[in-house]
């Protein structure tokens, strides 16, 4: 086990020791710290600043907070037993019953006692003649260690648009990845801005219970059933039977969703074929499975696009009463952007207490003390602002830590021309830090994927401390050529075509890039593999010369 010392750099405080120390609680890091602390026998601990673990899933309890993945690969693989006892009840997961588990998984293992909650990091600072990072939190307390991991989340630095008269406003605003739990919305004039997926979701709950909703749509949106629902005996009893099938074949899937992927082109059926195939998916809901469950090239192939398109635009003729509702709720960009779906989102607009304004053509001008007014003119009455807005995703939340790695550079320097990585997990110029779900890593289900890195680092952190090994930092040309490689995937789709917050879209100012890696799950650690098997080819190790043999016999 590593033995950190760090002299005091503040006087009159004493800096805490530890091997690891992980920054966030959600799945990533309940998962790092059981491999870290039971698995290597490491002294490590974890920080969150929120009130309790969850990550994302603590923070977001808006009304009808709803996973899109179904609720047997939206969990932990790792604990078979758990696997077997958990009782699943429902399709897709409530933001209650995701909670509910992530609480029982760090209460089972016993991994609360390692878990400092309702503590913010705002600073991690790499100290190159000790190769360990030194960590202060908002309290003020610092901590050491010899490996900072970030789990930090892809989707939990909130974002709020700048709107004129923003501080005007004299009822209640909320953002929905910080709902109050005192919010009060029964009767109320509500505004919500945003349509995305959390938009979708907040709108269809609130919709039945307030006394009017005035959706502000500024890009309309492809969306189908999610088909949630309670699940039966025989359902269940198939899923735990076939767990170690059902997880190999997701491990190994591009997009982990647990369902087998097509390899049907779309133009090689005929037309009512392909109409069949669709309205299968659509009754059989879920956002993911109308995209690529039905055929293999929607994300690829413009025709086989606008074939999905056409579909969901049918639909919503079917669905919205009012002609010039249906025709503002129709999209007519590239079905390209994260596939969304709902629980009855278009036949939301059929009731009488919700109204919808075009803001792309009716632009937002000002926030008033009363609401919104647009450039029509009209001021819109509103007791309660909802800002369905999203996040800035990606790397949002490494730009309010201040980072700092070899030579001081800051992350926010590093990264200025956008986020990277080598591998998702490291970038250079920060020796001995690891990322879980860091940029470009792959567009999926994130549990697999969290699985899959936290086993990687921890494999690596298991080498570096078996071999006596100071640091590990990834090579500046291998994170170089990652980055092309992502974006040359990415390319290849339709998703780059679009603007969209997978590409950063979403925030004015932001670099227009790719994100992610696009190539699939299973390519993805098939791409891990060959990094450890060769070597760990794209890191250098540095140590003493006995060091430097222990790592040469090991990696030959």
């Amino acid at each position: 086990m590593t033995t950190t010392v760090l002299a005091k750099r503040s006087v009159g405080t004493d800096i805490i020791n530890y091997d690891a120390i992980v920054i966030g609680a959600g799945f990533g890091g309940i998962y790092m710290l059981k491999k870290l602390r039971d698995e290597l026998g490491l002294k490590v601990r974890a920080f969150d600043k929120a009130g309790g673990i969850g990550g994302t899933w603590f923070w977001n309890r808006y009304p009808g907070a709803l996973s899109d993945t179904e609720s047997f690969v939206y969990c932990f693989s790792w604990d078979r037993e758990l696997c077997q006892e958990w009782n699943i009840t429902t399709r897709y997961l409530t933001q209650p019953q995701i909670l509910s588990y992530l609480n029982h998984v760090v209460d089972r293992h016993d991994l609360r006692r390692d878990i400092q909650l309702e503590t913010g990091i705002t600073s991690a600072v790499f100290d190159e003649q000790s190769c360990c990072w030194l960590v202060i939190a908002d309290d003020g307390h610092q901590y050491s260690a010899k490996y900072l991991v970030t789990a930090l989340g892809l989707l939990s630095a909130t974002n709020v648009p700048k709107i004129k008269g923003l501080d005007q406003f004299e009822g209640n605003m909320y953002h929905t990845a910080k709902w109050p739990a005192d919010a009060v919305l029964e009767g109320k004039r509500v505004g919500v801005i945003g349509t995305g997926s959390t938009g979708c979701q907040v709108i269809t709950a609130i919709a039945p219970t307030v006394g009017h909703l005035t959706v502000f749509q500024r890009s309309a949106q492809y969306t189908v059933p999610v088909g949630n629902g309670p699940v039966n005996r025989e359902y269940v009893d198939e899923i735990k039977r076939n767990y170690d099938t059902i997880w190999k074949e997701v491990r190994s899937s591009r997009l982990a969703f647990g369902f087998k992927e097509s390899d049907i082109p779309t133009m090689s059926v005929d037309a009512a074929e392909r109409k069949a195939i669709f309205q299968r998916a659509w009754d059989n809901g879920g956002g993911f499975r109308y995209m690529f469950q039905t055929f293999s090239d929607i994300a690829t192939n413009e025709e086989a696009n606008i074939a999905a398109q056409d579909f969901v635009r049918e639909k919503i003729a079917e669905i919205v009463k009012d002609p010039e509702t249906a025709r503002k709720l129709m999209p007519r960009d590239l079905y390209a952007k994260r596939p969304l779906c709902d629980s009855g989102y278009y036949a939301t607009f059929n009731r009488d207490n919700v109204s919808l304004v075009d803001v792309k053509a009716n632009p937002i001008e000002e926030i008033t003390a009363k609401g919104i007014r647009t450039a029509d003119g009209v001021e819109h009455e509103l007791d309660v602002l909802i800002f369905a807005t999203g996040f800035d995703a990606v790397d949002g939340n490494y730009k309010r830590i201040d980072i700092r790695g070899r030579n001081n550079v800051s992350m926010k320097d590093h990264w200025a021309e956008g986020p990277s990585s080598y591998l998702s997990v490291a970038t250079s110029q920060f020796p001995n830090m690891f990322m879980i779900l860091g940029p470009n890593g792959p567009f999926t289900n994130l549990p697999p994927t969290i699985e899959t890195e936290v086993e990687w680092v921890s494999d690596l952190i298991g080498f570096m401390e078996e071999n006596e090994l100071a640091c590990v930092e990834a090579d500046a040309h291998s994170e170089h050529e990652w980055g092309v490689t992502c974006q040359k995937i990415a390319d290849q789709t339709l998703f780059a075509k679009t603007d969209s917050w997978i590409f950063g879209a979403n925030i004015p100012g932001k670099t227009n890039k790719v994100y992610f890696y696009m190539g699939g799950l299973g390519a993805f650690s098939e791409e891990l593999t060959a990094v450890k098997n060769d070597c760990y080819r794209g890191f250098k190790f540095t140590g003493t010369s006995v060091m430097d043999k222990h790592v040469q016999q090991a990696l030959h």
